[in-house]
C-alpha cells in the first residue's frame, strides 16, 4: 500500500522545478499545449532507467564508479548546452514563437527523455529516495520499488502537465510582444546554461 508519506514526497520533489520542468515549460510556451503534453511524457519516461538501475543496484555502481558517472554527466552537460542554444538563436527547436508547427511529438518527447537520462543524479537520487518506504520484506522489495516508481512517474506526468498547460495558457499574451518573446528566449537559454554548468559541479 502507497503511504501518504510517500505521496508527499513525491509530490514536493516533482512540483519543485528541475531541468525536466524548465523544458515543459519552455515546449508549453514556445509551442503549444499539444507539444507540452508530449515533453511531459518524454520527461516522465526518462525516469525509467534510473528507476530501473535503482531497482537492480546499478545505481550503487554508477555511484562508486567515477569515470562512469562522469561519461553520463558531460554528456548531459553537453546536452543541456545544445538546449541552450536551441532555445537562444532564431528558428531553434525550443524557441518560442507564434508559429504552432514544428516537431513532431515524437521528437519533443525524445529530447524531454533524454534530458532525465543524461542526469546521473537521478539514479543515485532514487536509490536514496525509495527505500525508505520499502515495507522491509525482501521478498516484496523488488515489487515495491516498481510500484513506488510507477507512482513517480504518475505524479510526475500529472504535474508536468499542469505546467505544461500553465505555460500554453500564458502564450498568447506573451505573443503579442516581440520583445517579450526576445527576452523569454535568453531567460530559457540562461536557466539551461546555468543547469549545465550546476550537473558540471556534480559529483558521485
Amino acid at each position: 500500500m502507497i503511504s501518504a508519506q510517500f505521496l508527499l514526497t513525491a509530490l514536493v520533489v516533482v512540483v519543485i522545478p528541475g531541468t525536466g520542468v524548465v523544458y515543459t515549460l519552455a515546449v508549453g510556451l514556445g509551442r503549444g499545449r499539444r507539444a507540452a503534453l508530449w515533453a511531459a511524457l518524454g520527461c516522465t519516461v526518462g525516469i525509467v532507467p534510473h528507476l530501473a538501475a535503482a531497482t537492480l543496484g546499478l545505481a550503487a555502481v554508477l555511484h562508486t564508479s567515477a569515470v562512469l558517472f562522469n561519461v553520463v554527466k558531460f554528456a548531459g552537460v553537453a546536452y543541456l548546452l545544445w538546449l541552450a542554444w536551441q532555445t537562444l538563436r532564431s528558428g531553434g527547436t525550443l524557441a518560442v514563437s507564434r508559429e504552432t508547427t514544428g516537431d513532431p511529438g515524437r521528437r519533443i518527447a525524445t529530447r524531454g527523455a533524454l534530458i532525465n537520462i543524461l542526469n546521473p543524479k537521478l539514479s543515485v537520487f532514487f536509490l536514496a529516495l525509495l527505500p525508505p518506504f520499502l515495507s522491509g520484506d525482501p521478498a516484496a522489495a523488488t515489487g515495491e520499488m516498481i510500484t513506488l516508481g510507477l507512482v513517480f512517474m504518475a505524479l510526475t506526468f500529472i504535474v508536468f502537465a499542469l505546467y505544461g498547460a500553465f505555460a500554453a495558457k500564458a502564450r498568447d499574451g506573451l505573443l503579442a510582444s516581440e520583445r517579450a518573446m526576445r527576452w523569454l528566449n535568453r531567460s530559457f537559454a540562461g536557466i539551461f546554461a546555468l543547469l549545465a554548468g550546476r550537473l558540471a559541479l556534480e559529483r558521485a
